[in-house]
């Protein structure tokens, strides 16, 4: 099922974050226990769980033309444990990475989630939406 949705959330003093329990679901793992964060793109982060990351590494497998971007995304990705309230602690050089403040936006993006501050995916948001009707056509060619 492809993740959807976007979630308004606070980070705590601690980094942590609840991931929505809908989300969760959505990964369509049972018994999900662990997520990875890695970099993303536009200074977000992506969060898959273990099945998708697995997904991911397979589709890189072979790929020597793009060695030091999967050295540098790799060395970067962490395993992160979910704690009994379904949250999630964020490390310090991946929320350094993304700016993140105190509120965020977790997203549903197909596989993966991402998660982005509040004001960064406002004005990503702002910009791109403004084109969403031709990258809508591009898509679909």
């Amino acid at each position: 099922m492809p993740l959807t949705g976007t979630y308004l959330r606070t980070l705590d003093d601690k980094r942590r974050i609840a991931v929505p329990k809908r989300l969760r679901d959505d990964f369509g793992e049972s018994d999900l226990q662990v997520l990875y964060v890695a970099p993303g793109t536009d200074r977000s982060l992506v969060i898959y769980a273990p099945t998708g990351f697995t997904a991911l590494a397979e589709r890189y497998s072979g790929k020597a033309s793009h060695q030091n971007y999967l050295r540098l995304f790799y060395s970067t990705a962490e395993r992160v444990d979910l704690d009994g309230q379904g949250r999630i602690r964020i490390p310090d050089r991946l929320a350094d990475h993304a700016g993140l403040t105190r509120d965020a936006y977790l997203l549903g993006v197909q596989d993966h989630a991402e998660l982005w501050d509040k004001e960064s995916w406002d004005s990503f948001s702002r910009q791109i939406s403004q084109g969403f009707d031709q990258l809508a056509q591009a898509a679909m060619e």
